[in-house]
């Protein structure tokens, strides 16, 4: 189960369950963040009908281009030493 554990006015988190929620929240933001890219900056909104083959290519390729667009800065910092 990856649901964050909710505290309420009677019951307090404890050190545990606050460090648990942290990190799923942690793995959660990373995740979101790269599907975030895929659907506003490529578009990958909507599956056309296009046959399961042609989907999972444009699926493929658009990770790719998300990949490189998060590590955009660091490729070109890299480029420029």
């Amino acid at each position: 189960d990856f649901t964050n554990i909710r505290g309420t006015r009677s019951h307090a988190l404890t050190e545990e369950e606050r460090l648990t929620n942290r990190r799923k929240s942690s793995v959660r933001a990373k995740v979101e963040h790269a599907f975030c890219i895929i659907k506003r900056m490529f578009g990958f909104t909507k599956v056309r009908y296009r046959g399961m083959q042609k989907n999972a290519h444009r699926l493929f390729v658009t990770c790719a281009l998300a990949n490189l667009f998060m590590v955009r800065r660091r490729l070109m910092r890299m480029q420029g030493a």
